[in-house]
């Protein structure tokens, strides 16, 4: 029986288990959405919440424990500067798990693991990045015409 024996183990033993969660959580936050098998994504999604309420507290305290979970600064900075402050009128909820479909080389059901209005903010950002390229077109274009012109 398996009475209060809460938690996944993912087939590793524990440091393995820790290395893998601590990846994941950073990868999810400096990503903001990663793809993964289904018990991976079910195991990290309750510590990305944990990181996302600590960021939404943001004191030294909290910036520490953060630090000392996840694997890079780049991702402490993301999530006290960016993520803490868009879920400050949020009471939990933070992530969502979409199930992708079957992984072609060994047949897992994978999942993707998203910080909920992601898909927002990657519109905004495909947006940018689409005006930006139409104006780096049209000044080339432009470009040539001057050339063409002076012919």
């Amino acid at each position: 029986m398996r009475h209060q024996r809460a938690g996944f183990k993912l087939k590793r033993d524990v440091s393995a288990r820790r290395a893998l969660l601590r990846s994941l959580v950073t990868s999810a936050i400096l990503e903001e959405r990663i793809v993964t098998t289904v018990p991976k994504a079910k195991a990290a999604k309750p510590i990305v919440e944990k990181m996302i309420t600590l960021a939404k507290r943001d004191t030294l305290h909290s910036r520490r424990q953060a630090a000392q979970f996840l694997l890079t600064p780049a991702a402490v900075q993301k999530l006290f500067e960016k993520i803490g402050p868009r879920f400050t009128q949020r009471n939990g909820g933070y992530t969502r798990i979409v199930r992708v479909g079957i992984r072609k080389g060994d047949g897992a059901e994978t999942a993707m693991l998203e910080l909920v209005g992601s898909e927002l903010v990657r519109r905004a950002a495909d947006r940018a990045k689409r005006r930006e390229d139409r104006l780096k077109q049209l000044q080339q274009g432009e470009g040539a015409e001057v050339e063409q012109d002076s012919k």
